[in-house]
């Protein structure tokens, strides 16, 4: 019937009030509508609100947040909260109005998480102190609950001392100080230190306060390092340097005190500021130097261990504290340059004589060398002047070659005495370093410890013979090998070298002679002592027809033996040996008897 009506009448003439089929008015149902809405609680999705848990079952938590629909969730958001129960009020974040199926989507860990990240921020500001739960232990910290959100506890952090065991502080609450905190990765990083430090900032005033050098305090070894010992005095840190640990020697700090040790110090200086305390442990002790035998005086032999070696000598401990250097020179009584590394090693134990004892300064030096004999106790029964000995050479000087007789006896050949006829610029064009030579003993200087040597005194002097053959008037026949300061070296027999001046090389036809033209030579001087000929050869053909001739030429008898004499003396013209010296020995006695 109404079905007609509509179509008779048309939809727009159609009182729909007039359908009320539940007995309400259109301005009725407004005015309920509006009641309705006010019963529900306003709420905006991405906000925490709070809610009422209104049944609790195995899997789930339903709680009323006064909207249209309850909210569900998850029994296991809860599970840090086992005591929940039916009524309690509980925070939610909203995450979806109604989902697809008309559901509100709430969620408690968020709504946590949420107001957890306000509220560490919150204590960040105001250095609020807070309580974490130690969860775990991870690469260079700990991991703290807090709530709920997970912290960082660097290790740095957890004490003022260092900790060597993270493990003890897991599974345990502790307070805490929010110190840094990443907004863009949410991380938080707290400290327990800082609470020790601001604890102990107190003390530690009233601590160092009263300070003062001398004064002998308990305190507890905190860190140990190669230079030193950190010492905890009850809330400020003191340093004993490893040369006050002991008297001794000490190599690693390891070898006196260990961590954690309580042990009595003595504050030796500080800074203005109190900040850097230095300690002493050794001088809470005697000085041993104190306790040293009275009765020990220089010339005493003592034994003690080799501690510190240096190029220059050895360092001996012969008493904990006490110490004695052994030079090198007082090692060996060679005066050769050595180092100390080849008599001796760290850790050998050697016997060494009291050289000098200095007790105010606290110093003493020893030797070894003292307790083997002297070489030079009975020199001159060994090297008696005139002996002769062999030697090693040793090194050289550009005056002379110095030469060892044997350990701890060295001696001087002077480059003059090396050889009767060569002239020697330098030692090195007659010997070398290391070589073997004969030598004999020319002068001796016990107190100085000095001897002089000879080379050349094993064979006779030459010269002796020469000025028989080379007498002043006799002519020889040379030849020239050099032209030098304005005048011509000549080469003689015998090997000995003459000297013609310039003006005495013009020969008969008028030109002068040259490099190594033989010819007859006049000797014109002749010194002995300064080894030197000065010859002529205008003087042969301005004096008249003067032939080579010698002092003993006179006789017959004598120029047989001559000739060979001059014959063994010719095949060596650098260096005479002992059979051609002796082969003119016998030349200049014949030509004496010839005479």
């Amino acid at each position: 019937m109404a079905k007609k009506t509509v179509e008779q009448h048309g939809a727009a003439d159609f009182d729909w009030d007039a359908l009320a089929l539940d007995g309400y008015t259109h301005i009725q149902r407004s005015e309920l509508s509006d009641k309705y809405e006010q019963t529900l609680t306003s709420i905006n999705e991405k906000e925490v609100v709070e809610g009422t848990v209104v049944l609790l079952t195995k899997k789930e938590v339903i709680i009323n947040i006064g909207f249209k629909s309850e909210g569900v969730v998850a029994a296991s958001e809860f599970r840090y909260n086992p005591d929940l129960k039916v009524g309690d009020t509980v925070d939610v974040y909203v995450e979806c109005q109604e989902d697809k199926s008309g559901q509100l989507i709430v969620s408690h860990r968020t709504a946590r998480m949420h107001k957890a990240w306000i509220r560490v921020n919150d204590v960040l500001r105001t250095g609020e102190v807070i309580t974490g739960f130690v969860k775990c232990r991870t690469k260079g910290g700990l991991i703290v609950d807090v709530f709920g959100i997970e912290a960082f506890l660097p290790g740095s952090q957890i004490d003022v001392k260092p900790i060597r065991d993270y493990d003890i502080y897991v599974g345990k609450n502790m307070e805490f100080k929010v110190v840094k905190i990443n907004q863009e990765f949410r991380n938080v990083v707290v400290s327990h230190k800082a609470l020790i430090e601001a604890e102990l900032e107190e003390q530690k005033k009233q601590i160092i306060s009263g300070l003062e050098k001398g004064q002998v305090l308990e305190g507890t070894v905190k860190n140990i390092t190669s230079y030193g010992v950190f010492i905890d005095l009850g809330g400020v840190d003191g340093l004993i340097h490893i040369t006050d640990l002991s008297w001794g020697r000490v190599n690693h700090p390891e070898e006196i005190v260990e961590l954690d040790q309580k042990l009595n110090v003595v504050i030796l200086d500080f800074d203005d500021d109190k900040k850097r305390i230095a300690l002493g442990l050794k001088q809470l002790q005697p000085h041993p130097w104190d306790a040293l035998d009275a009765n020990l005086q220089v010339g005493d032999k003592v034994s003690g261990k080799v501690v510190v070696m240096a190029d220059y000598g050895a360092f001996v401990e012969i008493a904990a504290g006490v110490e004695g250097l052994i030079h090198v020179s007082e090692m060996s009584w060679s005066q050769h340059l050595r180092s100390a590394q080849d008599f001796m090693t760290v850790g050998d134990t050697v016997e060494a004589v009291i050289l000098t004892l200095d007790r105010e300064e606290r110093k003493m030096s020893l030797g070894i060398k003292q307790l083997m004999p002297d070489p030079w106790a009975d020199i001159e029964g060994k090297y008696a002047v005139t002996t002769k000995h062999n030697a090693k050479v040793r090194n050289f000087t550009n005056f002379g070659v110095f030469v060892e007789l044997e350990e701890g006896v060295d001696g001087l050949i002077h480059i003059s005495d090396l050889s009767w006829q060569k002239k020697i610029k330098h030692p090195s064009e007659f010997c070398k370093v290391g070589e073997e030579m004969q030598v004999v003993v020319l002068e001796i200087d016990r107190e100085n410890r000095r001897i002089s040597l000879g080379h050349k005194q094993l064979e006779e002097n030459p010269w002796d013979v020469f000025e028989t053959i080379f007498g002043e008037g006799s002519v020889h026949q040379g030849t020239i090998i050099e032209n030098k300061d304005k005048s011509g070296i000549v080469s003689l027999p015998y090997g000995v070298e003459g000297i013609c001046p310039s003006k005495h090389l013009r020969k008969e036809d008028g030109t002068n002679a040259k490099v190594e033209e033989t010819l007859d030579f006049k000797v014109i001087e002749f010194n002995k002592e300064a080894k030197k000929i000065v010859v002529s050869h205008t003087r042969t053909y301005e004096e008249g027809e003067d032939k080579p001739t010698s002092k003993g030429d006179k006789k017959g008898s004598t120029g047989s033996s001559t000739s060979q004499a001059v014959k063994a003396i010719n095949q060596n013209n650098e260096k005479s040996t002992l059979g051609d010296l002796d082969a003119l020995a016998e030349l200049k006695e014949k030509m004496d008897k010839g005479e």
